[in-house]
């Protein structure tokens, strides 16, 4: 019998904070594929709250504590297109969360361009776990700027980051 080449795949996102949604759908992913490379985009258009190296770094913290089984899992950033960034690591799956049905449409589209691409790349959808189904990275910054809680969203250590990049004076909004 021969042996396979590990199954490589990405699993992008602005990750503006990691939260437990996205962390779910790491650990998850990991049962999925060989070695696993979380994907942080730089996405300015998005105009995140952290820089493309605080990102990295929060991704970095919260993987220390993941249960990877056994995969190998690795954080990069990237600014390119998806699809050239998975041809320079030499993957061949993506890995993208569901949250609801109104996230399908886009996903779908966006698999659909990907495929006419690289036809060598499947997307694999995952739907997030129901506990984490309403968390979007979005909604949390946006609680944290208006003062609520974000611990049922995300880690201590991210929260923390969050509050106080939202306590900054710098903060002109």
């Amino acid at each position: 019998m021969t042996q396979r080449e590990p199954l490589v795949g990405v699993y992008p996102g602005t990750f503006d904070p990691i939260t437990f949604g996205h962390m779910d759908i790491i650990s998850r992913a990991t049962r999925v594929v060989d070695h696993l490379i979380v994907a942080v985009a730089h996405n300015a258009g998005k105009g995140p709250l952290f820089s493309i190296d605080e990102r990295v770094q929060m991704v970095r913290e919260e993987l220390d504590v993941l249960e990877t089984n056994d995969a190998r899992v690795e954080v990069r950033s990237f600014r390119n297109l998806l699809m050239h960034f998975t041809q320079e690591v030499g993957a061949r799956v993506i890995v993208r969360g569901l949250r609801a049905v109104s996230d399908f449409e886009y996903e779908f589209q966006m698999a659909s361009m990907n495929a006419r691409l690289d036809p060598g790349v499947e997307t694999v959808f995952l739907t997030a776990s129901e506990r984490q189904q309403f968390i979007a990275s979005r909604l949390v910054k946006e609680i944290a700027v208006l003062g609520g809680d974000i611990s049922s969203f995300v880690s201590p250590r991210v929260a923390a980051h969050v509050r106080a990049r939202c306590a900054d004076p710098r903060d002109d909004g």
